[in-house]
């Protein structure tokens, strides 16, 4: 991003409405912040709502389009997709887009980056935004040269008039005009068969940046005058300071101790310097019971929320007259997201205003939390987003932000604040632990009769089952978690589709069915079908089987998307030694906007499932976290990596969807299936093999 903005001071008088006017609404030039600064003491004129194209698309004097949006980067590539929907409709090349994200003062309000929603919610409102200004483009040049709309053209940048031979850049048609146009919601849209740039394999559009190390990272990030912070944490879970002596830690040159009730922290030139400030510090804790990992199912059954409500007696007595019948529960345990870059951020007051940089899906949301925290308006406060180092739904919360701002405003400097890895396995959030018990019965002509369902605190994403079912009682329990949680990809699914998809195979089994084809006879959903069909194509489901491997397969509707995944593994018997061989994955958004960077993603899910699948467990106990390091955590590791197929199905008769998510549920169910399959061990927690590749019995 060319005005990024990321080392200068907040502007004053200057906010998203008063900037859009003072350039003019709808086509904008976009400008640097010594010029922002000379136009914040301007008169303002009319100031359009985010229902402009204004809001969205700029166009520059140099021909380069501006585009806004609150949606962030955290290594998805919607950067680039987003570029190819606007380029798209607008008519010009990829290369001549700028994408401004995650700047609450620049981009239009936005809930935060999440649920695999960008791609459904954000692009089509890039592309009517980019529609209605190409429309608006056509119109401007057909008046200048008195011909009929319908005999220019839009294209590379350029109105056209094959007729006359005319030509004129956007740039030349709009300078110094100031137009205010609102987006035209039944704008014609081009149909995903006639795409000519969504739809292609655009490589990364600032991928450059990254290779060479030039992008800025919060963590790289440095102020004139900046110092580094530091924050004294309690040693468990609940725990409240009693005392604190900071004596020790005033005495070190260059450091500052900043206490607020039971807020210490201090800064320091470097962050060394910082750490052995926090170390000298003596403080004493009056710390409380909590409940460790031994005991937390059923800590979490017993503290639910949400009582469970009896299941119909018409699903009872379903049950109690099915000839097969499962009856069975599953437990799958608290994992933590490891972010390549953990929590980082960067804070500046001045003029009684808040300038942030962190690492965050929500800016917007950071910015109303700092607002709240500090009483001050949210106009005083910017938050933008640099590029971070990975989120997987973990940074949704703001916690650094406020630290920094904290003893930003304390020292009259600006402060980083970047949290140790250690930090970041204690005190970010995790995802949900859950205990899920399935009942669920089965005609011998393999048709499902019976199912009830029960989820205690993972949530209740993926719990609907996809299958045809006579009678069903579905239902999530909320519980008093002790450790934090909050979303991660895929969320609930990941547990929800990991239970649905064993009982499904454990029905297969007994009813001597092939899992796939038992699968097949219970769904209704063609495009499931599709999807299972096709992974069951590329795998080879019913090619013979090797002596000592077995097969597993699981399929999944999340988020919009559809997925089938297939696994082979390996058993020795001699030694319980298992391999995971090879795995195949279907996949199914709808309409693919790019190629390759669609298969990135169903990779990199698929590889983070395979953590959360076999070993990655949140080790707890009297509210401590015991494995808070990459040493005693385990997490996919390149020698943990099966030969791995994907296939992806291009819909161009329905809209995409998002992809960040869904591929990720079916990795562990199609992986249990098939130990189960080749050594009849039928495994109902995760992760399935925490102590290593050997299984244990």
């Amino acid at each position: 991003m060319k005005n990024s903005g990321t080392k200068e001071a907040p502007i004053e008088g200057i906010n998203r409405r008063n900037f859009l006017k003072l350039l003019g609404g709808g086509i904008a030039v976009a400008l640097t912040y010594t010029e922002l600064n000379a136009l914040s003491k301007q008169p303002g004129l009319f100031p359009p709502g985010d229902d402009t194209v204004a809001a969205w698309i700029h166009i520059l004097e140099n021909g380069t389009v501006t585009v806004y949006t609150g949606k962030v980067e955290v290594g998805q590539n919607i950067r680039t997709s987003l570029s190819q929907a606007v380029a798209e409709e607008l008519g010009v090349p990829v290369g001549s887009i700028e994408m401004v994200m995650g700047d609450t003062l620049l981009t239009p309000y936005d809930r935060g980056t999440y649920g695999s929603l960008t791609t459904p919610t954000m692009a089509p409102k890039l592309r009517k935004a980019a529609a209605t200004l190409r429309e608006e483009l056509a119109n401007m040049a057909a008046r200048q040269w008195n011909v009929s709309k319908q005999t220019v053209a839009v294209k590379n940048g350029q109105v056209i008039h094959a007729a006359s031979g005319k030509t004129i850049s956007f740039s030349d048609l709009t300078k110094g005009q100031k137009i205010l146009l609102p987006v035209n919601e039944q704008v014609p849209l081009t149909p995903a068969e006639k795409w000519t740039t969504a739809g292609t394999a655009v490589a990364k559009v600032n991928a450059k940046s990254f290779v060479s190390g030039k992008h800025q990272y919060v963590s790289d990030m440095t102020m004139p005058g900046m110092v580094y912070g530091k924050i004294l944490r309690p040693p468990s879970y609940g725990a409240s300071l009693l005392t604190a002596d900071i004596e020790n830690a005033k005495r070190l040159p260059g450091v500052t101790v900043i206490k607020e009730d039971n807020f210490i922290g201090v800064t320091a030139p470097d962050p060394q310097t910082a750490a052995n400030a926090l170390a000298r510090i003596e403080a004493r804790w009056k710390t409380v019971p909590q409940p460790s990992r031994a005991e937390i199912f059923t800590w979490l059954k017993t503290h639910a929320e949400d009582k469970e409500q009896g299941a119909p007696a018409a699903v009872k007595e379903a049950w109690q007259a099915a000839p097969i019948q499962v009856q069975q529960h599953f437990e799958v345990q608290y994992i933590a997201h490891v972010p390549l870059e953990p929590r980082a951020a960067l804070a500046v007051w001045e003029n009684k205003k808040l300038t942030v940089w962190t690492g965050t899906q929500r800016p917007f949301g950071v910015q109303e939390q700092l607002a709240e925290i500090f009483s001050i308006p949210k106009n005083n406060v910017r938050v933008m987003m640099p590029d971070t180092g990975s989120a997987y739904g973990g940074k949704h919360s703001g916690e650094a932000a406020v630290e920094a701002a904290r003893l930003a405003r304390a020292t009259g400097k600006p402060v980083k604040v970047m949290w140790t890895r250690e930090e970041e396995f204690k005190w970010a959030y995790f995802r949900p632990g859950g205990l899920v018990e399935v009942t669920a019965g089965a005609s011998r002509e393999g048709l499902l009769t019976s199912w009830e369902f029960h989820n205690y605190n993972s949530g209740g994403a993926g719990i609907e089952v996809p299958y045809e079912v006579t009678q069903r009682h579905i239902q999530y329990h909320p519980s008093d978690t002790p450790l934090k949680q909050g979303s991660y990809r895929g969320l609930a699914a990941t547990a929800n589709v990991f239970s649905i998809e064993s009982v499904m195979d454990d029905l297969a089994r007994q009813l001597k069915q092939d899992p796939f084809r038992f699968r097949l006879n219970n769904l209704k959903d063609e495009r499931l079908k599709q999807v299972l069909e096709a992974a069951a194509s590329k795998f080879g489901w019913t090619r013979q089987k090797n002596t000592g491997v077995g097969y597993g397969i699981a399929c999944a509707f999340v988020k919009n998307a559809y997925v089938a995944t297939c696994a082979e593994v390996a058993y020795n018997k001699s030694n319980g030694q298992l391999q995971l061989l090879r795995l195949v994955v279907a996949f199914e958004c709808g309409a693919i906007v790019n190629p390759l960077h669609l298969e990135n993603q169903v990779m990199g899910c698929v590889l983070q499932g395979l953590g959360g699948a076999l070993f990655e467990a949140v080790d707890f106990k009297d509210g401590r976290i015991l494995n808070p390091s990459l040493s005693s955590y385990r997490v996919p590791r390149f020698a943990d990596i099966p030969e791995l197929d994907i296939v992806l199905l291009n819909r161009k008769d329905l809209p995409s969807s998002g992809a960040g998510e869904a591929p990720i549920v079916g990795v562990a169910p199609a992986i249990r299936n098939a130990i189960a399959d080749v050594t009849g061990v039928k495994l109902y927690t995760l992760p399935l093999l925490p102590h290593g590749m050997t299984l244990k019995t």
